[in-house]
């Protein structure tokens, strides 16, 4: 064989193993930040829930609050008319 032969096939031998040992590596890291990744979904899923629970909080307040306004409004004009039929 061929010298120069020789140090290309060393050379892309030595490519592939860099390439495997990179995506070991690759793999390694995405392993280890995993659990990250779930905890910080977990996180945006927790403050999205809370939001929503907020929010109904909120719709269920306005509509007491409209109700109670609507009764004030009607015992309002009942006691006007009372007044203007005296």
């Amino acid at each position: 064989m061929n010298p120069s032969t020789d140090v290309a096939h060393a050379t892309e031998a030595a490519r592939h193993t860099s390439g495997a040992r990179s995506a070991r590596q690759n793999r390694n890291t995405e392993m280890q930040l995993m659990p990250e990744a779930l905890a910080r979904a977990h996180m945006q899923q927790r403050l999205y829930e809370a939001e929503h629970e907020r929010q109904a909080l909120r719709l269920v307040s306005a509509r007491r609050l409209q109700r109670r306004a609507e009764r004030v409004s009607l015992r309002a004009r009942r006691a006007l008319a009372m007044a203007v039929m005296q």
